[in-house]
């Protein structure tokens, strides 16, 4: 039968209307939207998403959170709307609070039995599932787990959190990268300000948490740079688990404790060894130790001469000392800790050689 080219122009017109309709919402705001769903069961609202992982820096997961947190963030920019994303506390159940309507999304661990009322998505991997509570949002979860699960983009986000390594064994067997993390831009971007070769940060930031975003002192001190909430607040940060705000609070406090010594006529080594050790004693105790080396006449920028003194600052003769004003100072912890980030800044350095 044949076809006239009235009716061929009219097919071929339903045809195009109909891809249009099709194809709007996978490139809403002019970029592909993984999974995206007529529906908008999300669109335009705010949602919690609590991340209930529980690895920390000496997790076998390693980088496990910081991977969903931005798969939580690529989640709402897709399905256009909000996210406020939470870190699970040891002493709160957050299924319960599914349930209850105070999140609207948990990221956990698989598991083979949940209470009633709780809807596990499609496996976003091999251990992490998203529970949700209300199945209107089940359905466009899992069509957006299905797209982006299955597109090369995944991979590569995924391949960014490998598990954690240990830096020095890593230079030592000859390993050459050219990244150091996830978070390599942000470090930069932060180190310049600082005026520190990036890699310098970069093992501050592994002393401090292995760069896991939910590692959590007994101190209560929190995220990459383990901070704590009251020195975020000082510096106008409010989301320690925020990759780029909690190294923006740290490098902010960095900064300032820089501009103790930055007129002192110290070498730009030294500098940042009494910065760092004012990042982990405290500037008060670190004044100390300058003033009583200063009374026995011994350089006090110098960091190695600083340490070959706090022996004597563990006795309980300091407290005579007029110069001493928050009594003894054992040191070891700070000690250690300088130590142990100027050998990963080698060891980075061996790793990523071009800087």
């Amino acid at each position: 039968m044949k076809v006239s080219g009235k009716v061929k122009r009219r097919f071929g017109k339903t045809l195009i209307a109909v891809a249009i309709v099709f194809a709007t919402p996978m490139f809403e705001g002019g970029k592909p939207m993984s999974g995206a769903h007529n529906e908008d069961a999300f669109a335009g609202k705010e949602i919690v998403c609590v991340i209930d992982l529980c690895d920390d820096m000496y997790s076998k997961h390693g980088l496990e959170a910081g991977l969903n947190y931005q798969l939580a963030e690529r989640f709402a920019d897709d399905n256009r709307c909000e996210v406020k994303i939470i870190n699970a506390g040891k002493k709160e159940n957050w299924l319960d609070s599914l349930k209850q309507g105070k999140a609207d999304i948990v990221i956990m661990h698989n598991q083979d039995s949940l209470d009633e009322g709780i809807l596990l998505s499609h496996n976003m991997d091999e251990n992490t599932v998203w529970g949700i509570s209300d199945d209107k949002y089940l359905e466009q979860v899992n069509l957006w787990i299905s797209h982006m699960t299955s597109h090369e983009e995944y991979s590569k986000i995924k391949a960014k959190y490998s598990r954690v390594y240990n830096p020095i064994k890593r230079a030592e067997n000859g390993v050459v990268s050219n990244t150091l993390s996830p978070y390599d831009s942000i470090i930069k971007k932060y180190a310049a300000e600082l005026g520190w070769d990036w890699r310098m940060l970069a093992a501050v930031i592994y002393q401090e948490s292995k760069f896991s975003i939910n590692s959590t002192s007994h101190r209560g001190a929190t995220g990459l740079m383990q901070v704590m909430p009251r020195t975020a607040e000082y510096y106008g940060v409010s989301d320690l688990l925020d990759p780029e705000e909690n190294i923006k609070a740290g490098t902010s406090h960095l900064k300032r404790l820089q501009r103790l010594y930055i007129n002192g006529g110290f070498e730009h080594s030294e500098l940042i060894k009494f910065t760092l050790a004012s990042y982990n004693a405290g500037e008060g105790r670190i004044a100390d130790c300058r003033n009583f080396a200063e009374s026995r006449n011994i350089d006090s920028r110098n960091w190695n001469e600083i340490v070959s003194l706090i022996p004597q600052m563990r006795e309980d003769s300091i407290l005579e000392e007029e110069s001493v004003k928050l009594g003894k100072f054992q040191g070891h912890e700070t000690i250690a800790y300088i130590d142990s980030i100027m050998s990963l800044y080698e060891a980075f350095c061996k790793i990523c050689p071009r800087g």
